[in-house]
């Protein structure tokens, strides 16, 4: 046994660290040295040096926390650097005149002027029902967090003069 891994023995006989309480760089196996004054690349025998060995276990498992401390705080950090993806749906709406003499053209103007941000007016056309009376069917693109379609089919509905109802014909996630 050399003088060195001798005199260790004997200090940490007493003490759970070389030098003060919390375990510092001071204290971390690749700096202390066994007998061939080379760094631990082993564990020191526990048979031979029992306190060594409790001590270089323990140091062991505060590297091995501070690696896995790094490794989250560098995977947190690449988590919070990635865009969020933006959830949008794709939602047919069906507007639906009061009677066949409902001017079609205004109620489409009149829909495509409510204007919020998340929300994007696509193509529309005119399905028949029956007895004459058509009733409006338009696309919409509208980003999820920010465009509630309950609101937007209040906001269509406050067209009293042309709306009866309308009502979700499709809806499509992006």
């Amino acid at each position: 046994m050399s003088a060195n891994l001798t005199k260790l023995e004997q200090h940490l006989a007493t003490r759970s660290y070389v030098e003060g309480m919390p375990p510092t760089t001071v204290t971390s196996p690749p700096r202390l040295t066994s007998s061939s004054s080379r760094p631990f690349l082993t564990p020191p025998d526990a048979a031979a040096n029992p306190a060594v060995a409790r001590w270089y276990k323990h140091i062991q498992s505060y590297a091995a926390e501070r690696v896995k401390a790094e490794r989250v705080a560098a995977y947190n950090a690449k988590k919070a650097n990635k865009p969020k993806t933006i959830a949008k749906s794709v939602v047919t709406l069906e507007v639906k005149p009061w009677d066949d003499e409902t001017d079609m053209a205004a109620l489409e103007e009149s829909v495509r002027s409510i204007e919020q941000d998340g929300l994007v007016w696509g193509s529309s056309k005119l399905v028949a029902i029956g007895y004459g009376i058509k009733k409006l069917q338009i696309t919409l693109v509208i980003e999820d967090e920010k465009v509630s379609l309950d609101e937007l089919q209040e906001k269509v509905a406050e067209f009293e003069d042309y709306v009866q109802s309308s009502d979700v014909a499709a809806m499509q996630k992006l």
